[in-house]
């Protein structure tokens, strides 16, 4: 009678899912989001603590309102240099990023990912609210 020993394959099987359980969770990578459950309202500033706006053109092209020459391009590193700076001294700085509508998501996706590696926490993204949207239906 022979019999089939079945205990090493369950230890392999064990340890495969061991190794699947902890390396899953590192194979995703995003930016958090936490959208609302509300309808956008305007963003609310104080005087205290003034948002530091970065703007991102069609081209992909990088600015921020913060520093001596606003309307000039600057770099990643520069951006991820300041925003550093800034949210050492303050960490509950609002960030609001000013898209063009014509830019493409790559951009806005590595914009996030530069802020959120500065240590951004609190981010928006400011918009226009389009006079051409339909109307909701009523009964």
């Amino acid at each position: 009678m022979a019999q089939m020993n079945v205990v090493p394959y369950i230890d392999v099987m064990l340890v495969l899912l061991i190794i699947f359980m902890v390396t899953a969770p590192l194979l995703q990578q995003g930016i958090t989001v936490n959208l609302p459950d509300v309808e956008a309202a305007p963003v609310e500033v104080s005087e205290d603590n003034e948002p530091v706006v970065i703007s991102i053109n069609a081209a992909g092209e990088l600015f921020m309102d913060f520093g001596e020459t606003p309307d000039e391009p600057i770099t990643e590193q520069v951006l991820l240099n300041r925003m550093a700076a800034i949210l050492n001294v303050n960490p509950d700085t609002p960030v609001l990023v000013k898209g063009d509508e014509d830019a493409t998501l790559g951009p806005y996706a590595r914009l996030m990912a530069l802020l959120q590696r500065a240590g951004a926490e609190n981010l928006g993204i400011l918009t226009e609210t389009p006079d051409d949207l339909p109307e909701v239906p009523t009964e």
